[in-house]
């Protein structure tokens, strides 16, 4: 009977067209399924907890696969590094019961949205924060940011909406956190999340911090559930899959 592996993953999904396998483009999926291929010898495929976009990173994937391979889970551990690229990193992977499921079973996902404000940023935030120096209003976008919690209809706040799919997600929290005087982070916590929606918001709260818009402003965009009402998405190199809760 094949035994089914949980794993946590970190990537920089910078050189990767996303998460989800696409013909002709590299993926992050393609990546970890040719190293486990690699390890237990067979194919494998993955299920992950959220399918980042393009460019997108993770410091908390989680996935389940099953194998017929009699592998441990300490042997995975020692196994997968030597077969990914540099840029995916394993950090921890265990047996888990066969009816766990890396999406299904996850209760709340966790982004971050990394802003530095200066023109350079340290080599450790290079590719992975927003650089944006102009003057931001930090405790206007934190006012308007508490318009996100609870449970809402996003279709203001995602990128081509589908007809047979509800908009409508529970936000847990949100809220911006300056690390220092340089470096913002804003970090939302929901039930799911809708494509492109942690950067449309994002886009949306940086109108907040520059003037363009007040708080309220904000507040009266989500609740058009029209996506020309909003602002615009933020670039993908500042966003981060921070933490899965199950």
């Amino acid at each position: 009977m094949p035994a089914r592996f949980r794993a946590t993953l970190g990537y920089r999904g910078t050189r990767y067209a996303g998460w989800a396998v696409q013909p002709h483009s590299p993926t992050v999926q393609s990546a970890v399924e040719a190293a486990l291929a690699s390890a237990v010898s067979h194919p494998v495929r993955v299920t992950a907890a959220g399918r980042t976009d393009a460019g997108v990173h993770a410091d908390g994937q989680v996935i389940h696969f099953d194998t017929t391979s009699s592998i441990t889970a300490d042997g995975l551990r020692h196994v997968l590094p030597h077969h990914l690229p540099e840029d995916v990193w394993v950090h921890d992977v265990t047996e888990t019961t066969p009816d766990f499921d890396a999406r299904r079973s996850a209760r709340r996902r966790w982004y971050r949205y990394a802003i530095w404000r200066h023109a350079t940023p340290p080599a450790a935030w290079q590719g992975r924060a927003l650089t944006h120096t102009d003057p931001l209003d930090l405790p206007s976008m934190r006012e308007a940011s508490r318009s996100l919690l609870g449970r809402h209809d996003f279709a203001s706040l995602i990128t081509r909406p589908s007809n047979h799919t509800s908009t409508t997600r529970t936000v847990l929290a949100a809220d911006w956190l300056e690390i220092n005087q340089s470096h913002l982070i804003f970090e939302i916590c929901a039930d799911a999340y809708l494509k492109q929606m942690v950067r449309t918001i994002v886009g949306s709260l940086l109108w907040v911090g520059g003037g363009r818009w007040r708080s309220d402003d904000f507040a009266s965009a989500l609740e058009a559930s029209d996506r020309r009402a909003a602002g615009p998405n933020a670039p993908a190199l500042g966003l981060t899959l921070y933490r899965i809760e199950y």
